[in-house]
């Protein structure tokens, strides 16, 4: 009988350590460079991105040291740490100085009280969540084009903080409502006062922006109508669309809600998707115009039959109907049997399957100037999401990447005030994702090559389909740090967030730290 020597074991147990250590160590290496700090600026995230223009005096400032990217991010850059607290040394206008004009008195002034509670919704089903006044959806706030907005946030029991996002109006920075970037979270017994100018006339709505996957879903939410300065002659319908533990609602009603128009009369029906993905919404009983899409007016809107209207999550999108003359009802479905019906003298309107076709905003509607020209851009940026296995945070999974790298390691997109921005957005990530910019309205050029021929189709919330790819311009006319993140809000906390940073603008807020911030 051979026996082992026992050099050769020490051998065999020496190699397979070895290779358990060539298998182990990369992992742990990787765990723990994925591990982030306690508290850190956003300011220190990743690398920066100048888009092929000027570096500025942020540059140096940079987390670890990482290398500008001048095409959109296409070098390679790893192990970029955030290092926490770092905005006391950038210097520059702190976000908190970017404000509505502090001496000029609100036109309307609004206060909600946050609760975490026990509430019925309008139908009368029992839901555990979140309410702004005893109610959710919170009160529809209203306001005029060019009148001064003040909401008054007090914090009675939610637990872990809120705030107020105010989604698709282009507010000064310091009122955006984003936890660890603009604010620190209101927490129980505290209160934040937004203050901003509604300069544009459309449709938008509020949420909370600290833990807005659980709040959001939860019921922290509520519409905002911004009407135009001149008489408004349709008759105006809010229809918001939100799923509470699953069960469709419309204004947070279950079944139709039923709206009275007169024979030939005109009603707009604002439709907001709260929702996580894309929602279809399409008219019987009369053809439609689809007159706005995230709060801007499209130009020379056809009249529509036949065919749905893709809302993104986040987007919103009016559709205006001319009643029938003979007094029939109209439906407006949203997203399903349930919907909005206008009636008269009858309400007797059922669902009919959703069309085939769906209506092309690439295409719909008339040019129009855009007031500035996207050849002309001074930065040209990628933002090309894909997905891999790594580690965030320390836990393993196959997570979001923005330009190849996983979160925090994302681009810091720069830009000057003045600055025209082009940029490509491309999803290689197996799923679809609703895109949205903070602080701006930005136009559509082209989706998959082709340009847009149509009325200009701008956005805030953008839905860009597995495979596609668009390009979108905006004027960077609103300093400020602004998050640009996927608005299926369960993929931002997955990693799918990345800034756009202005030039000689800083935050003193952190993410985590004493106040707890969790923007998602």
């Amino acid at each position: 009988m051979r026996r082992n020597r026992p050099g050769r074991g020490r051998v065999r147990t020496a190699v397979a350590c070895a290779a358990t250590a060539a298998v182990l160590g990369p992992l742990i290496w990787l765990w723990q460079a994925s591990l982030l700090p306690s508290a850190y600026s956003v300011m220190d995230m990743g690398y920066a991105d100048y888009g092929g223009g000027p570096q500025g005096s942020h540059g140096s400032h940079s987390t670890g040291g990482a290398a500008a990217h001048s095409t959109g991010g296409a070098a390679a850059h790893h192990g970029a740490r955030p290092t926490g607290g770092a905005a006391a040394h950038h210097g520059g206008r702190d976000v908190t100085e970017l404000v509505a004009d502090a001496d000029r008195p609100a036109d309307v002034t609004v206060t909600v009280v946050a609760r975490k509670q026990r509430f019925r919704l309008a139908s009368g089903r029992a839901f555990d969540g979140y309410t702004l006044n005893g109610q959710s959806p919170g009160p529809v706030i209203k306001a005029v084009q060019g009148q001064l907005v003040q909401v008054r946030l007090v914090n009675e029991s939610v637990p872990g903080g809120i705030t107020l996002h105010w989604h698709g109006v282009d507010v000064p920075n310091a009122a955006d409502g984003v936890a660890g970037v603009t604010q620190d979270a209101v927490g129980i017994g505290k209160e934040f006062t937004y203050r901003f100018v509604a300069d544009r006339a459309g449709t938008f709505w509020y949420h909370s922006h600290q833990m807005s996957h659980e709040q959001v879903r939860g019921g922290l939410l509520g519409a905002l109508v911004v009407a135009p300065g001149s008489k408004e002659q349709a008759k105006d319908v809010v229809a918001l669309v939100h799923l509470y533990g699953g069960v469709r609602t419309v204004n947070g009603r279950e079944g139709d809600l039923h709206v009275e128009a007169a024979p030939g009369a005109r009603t707009r029906v604002r439709v907001i998707n709260t929702e996580y993905g894309v929602m279809p919404a399409w008219v019987s009983g009369a053809p439609y115009r689809l007159v706005a899409v995230d709060g801007t007016e499209v130009s020379g809107p056809a009249p529509v039959r036949d065919q749905a209207v893709a809302v993104a999550a986040g987007g919103r999108a009016d559709l205006e109907v001319t009643m029938p003359a003979d007094g029939s009802p109209v439906r407006i479905h949203l997203g399903g049997p349930a919907g909005v019906v206008l009636g008269s003298t009858s309400y007797d309107a059922p669902p009919v399957p959703r069309p085939a076709a769906t209506l092309d905003p690439l295409t719909y509607g008339t040019r129009a100037p855009l007031g500035f020209d996207p050849a002309e851009a001074d930065r040209r940026f990628d933002y090309d999401v894909g997905r891999r296995p790594g580690f965030l945070d320390g836990v393993p999974g196959v997570w979001w990447t923005i330009n190849g790298h996983l979160y925090p390691d994302v681009p810091m997109f720069h830009v000057s005030e003045g600055d025209v921005v082009r940029m490509r957005i491309s999803n290689n990530s197996g799923e679809a994702h609703p895109m949205h910019l903070h602080g701006h309205h930005a136009v559509v050029l082209t989706r998959d090559g082709v340009a847009a021929t149509g009325s200009p189709w701008w956005v805030d919330s953008l839905e860009v389909g597995i495979g596609q790819t668009y390009e979108i311009a905006f004027v960077a006319d609103n300093p400020g740090v602004w998050m640009d993140h996927c608005h299926n809000l369960p993929h931002a906390s997955e990693g799918l967030t990345a800034h756009l940073m202005y030039e000689g603008v800083t935050t003193r807020f952190t993410v985590g730290g004493p106040a707890g911030n969790k923007p998602e």
